[in-house]
């Protein structure tokens, strides 16, 4: 795997806009370099919603609501054609979503079977336990790094939208996701720090332009329930899935680090999740998804959507890392 050191990465306030992947992506990627948004196109009604077009598209537009891009004009944030385009692009993607993942209007039995620790499994935290080599193991860190290096931003976005109980264990839990007030422990900088001691490149979006629409679409999932009041059940779902399913995955990739003799900042990263988020799965299934529930009934089909989603997309993006890992082939883009 060819990967940029620390040693050759240039610091960047804010990350460079991506090569286009499609006629979507290249007319957002176009608009934003030129400041120009008249003439967008409107998305054909055939698009892939999965495909890397549509799925690289929306990722840009999203990305001005977090750190922006570098000579990109801020205020392109709310620009009414771009947002237009953004709606469309979801549109498709939700329709998607909604048509690919069953119904459910129970979230304790969701939970509760999520809870339910595997014996024997097939994604990547299984494969690495056991199997995998060092650059393939690389390879995930640098697909996971579009959402690693953002961990608990897109979530955040939903906070102002709960009360009561729900808000106040949401932000007990997203305040450690954010290191506690410590900003060496914010996990996205554990993450960082694991990237460089991997000898990847830890900078922000720097895997943007070779990671799969599979992964862009994971991150993307996550953005469009924080950005979407409408959704806020959704999101809610979904990051109390992520605390569920999180500590046994992390202590099996931390079993595969320690089998391959890997860095201690890597073993660090999941060793942290191990501990933090069995602790966050009892906040996060009692004091937020009870309390929200309890207050807003009517949400409980988006909390189940938003976990049944989280799912559905981790396994396609894992799917397609491990047939290629399978195949003796990179899961990066050249």
């Amino acid at each position: 795997m060819t990967v940029a050191t620390p040693e050759t990465t240039t610091p960047q306030i804010a990350p460079a806009l991506p090569a286009s992947s499609g006629p979507l992506s290249e007319a957002v990627v176009t608009a934003l370099s030129t400041g120009r948004t008249d003439g967008l196109p409107a998305v054909p009604a055939d698009t892939e919603p999965l495909g890397r077009d549509l799925q690289l598209a929306l990722y840009t537009l999203y990305e001005l609501h977090y750190r922006g891009f570098d000579g990109v004009d801020a205020d392109l944030e709310w620009d009414p054609e771009l947002l237009r385009l953004r709606r469309d692009l979801e549109a498709l993607f939700l329709d998607h979503l909604r048509g690919a993942v069953e119904p459910g209007d129970d979230p304790v039995a969701e939970m509760d079977a999520l809870s339910v620790e595997a014996t024997s499994g097939t994604g990547p935290s299984w494969y690495f336990k056991e199997e995998g080599s060092w650059d393939q193991l690389c390879e995930y860190f640098a697909h996971r790094s579009l959402y690693h290096l953002k961990e608990g931003d897109p979530h955040a976005f939903t906070i102002p939208r709960l009360q009561g109980q729900a808000k106040a264990s949401f932000v007990a839990v997203e305040f450690d996701e954010f290191g506690g007030g410590r900003g060496e422990r914010v996990h996205q900088q554990l993450w960082a720090d694991l990237m460089t001691a991997a000898g990847l490149d830890a900078t922000y979006l720097g895997y943007l332009d070779r990671v799969s629409a599979e992964t862009l679409a994971t991150v993307n999932l996550m953005s469009l329930f924080g950005l979407h009041r409408s959704l806020r059940g959704a999101a809610i779902g979904h990051f109390a899935a992520i605390e569920i399913t999180s500590s046994p995955g992390s202590a099996r990739l931390v079993a595969g680090l320690r089998r391959m003799g890997a860095p201690e900042e890597c073993v660090h990263f999941y060793a942290e999740h191990v501990e933090a988020d069995a602790v966050h799965e009892q906040v996060m299934r009692h004091d937020v998804v009870g309390d929200l529930v309890h207050r807003e009934p009517e949400l409980a089909p988006d909390v189940v959507f938003g976990m049944r989603t989280l799912d559905y997309l981790d396994e396609l993006a894992a799917e397609k890392m491990l047939a290629a890992w399978r195949r003796g082939e990179s899961s990066l883009l050249v």
